[in-house]
Parts: C-alpha cells; sequence; structure tokens
C-alpha cells in the first residue's frame, strides 16, 4: 500500500505565508507528476500546483507568483510554499501522486486526507 500524509496546514492572516508537506510512504518503486489540489466549500476541487519528475511546474492562473511547489525526491515529499495568502485561498489542500507501487507495478492516482487552510483576519 502507498499513504500520502499532509501537514502544515492551519489558520493564517491575510497575507501571511504557509508552508503544505506531504509525504509519500509504503511500497514505492517510483514517484511521477506530484500536485496540490484544492476545494472550498461549494466549489469543486482544482488543481493548485503540480511537478513532474522532470520538466517544468506549473500552476493556477490564480496562485502563480505566490506559490511555489517542490519536491524532494529523497523523503519522497512534496512541498508547497504558499505567499501572500489571501482569504479566497481559504480551502481543503489536497495532496495527490502518480505512483508506481512495487507490489502491482502499476501507475495509480493515489491522494492525501487533506489539510484545511483557513486564511482570515
Amino acid at each position: 500500500q502507498v499513504q500520502l500524509v499532509e501537514s502544515g496546514g492551519g489558520l493564517v492572516q491575510p497575507g501571511g505565508s504557509l508552508r503544505l508537506s506531504c509525504a509519500a510512504s509504503g511500497s514505492i518503486l517510483s514517484i511521477n507528476a506530484m500536485r496540490w489540489y484544492r476545494q472550498a466549500p461549494g466549489k469543486e476541487r482544482e488543481l493548485v500546483a503540480g511537478i513532474p519528475t522532470g520538466g517544468s511546474t506549473n500552476y493556477a492562473d490564480s496562485v502563480k507568483g505566490r506559490f511555489t511547489i517542490s519536491r524532494d525526491n529523497a523523503k519522497n515529499t512534496v512541498y508547497l510554499q504558499m505567499n501572500s495568502l489571501k482569504p479566497e485561498d481559504t480551502a481543503v489542500y489536497y495532496c495527490n501522486g502518480l505512483i508506481i507501487s512495487y507490489i502491482t507495478m502499476r501507475e495509480y492516482d493515489y491522494w492525501g486526507q487533506g489539510t484545511q487552510v483557513t486564511v482570515s483576519s
């Protein structure tokens, strides 16, 4: 089995910063793309940022210039540095990974449980 565990969410004032972490563990053979999604109340889940194994990162227009995604392959961990946070960034943030397990030898989509980010004064 493969697990993704997020951490780092919380309450922050507008203009503040948070860093989310997502650690993958279990029967991992290789990790391909990793992404952060978010879902605000009453809205659909949306892609925030993605980072492939090789190649350039990508961001939603709403977070470009404010959020930075990065990964530490040695630790099987992806990060989302969020700066200049706005109330509209309030959402549950989910980590997603395209991971090949050495048990199945197939690539599957895995999701974390989500972490709440609230931006409010």
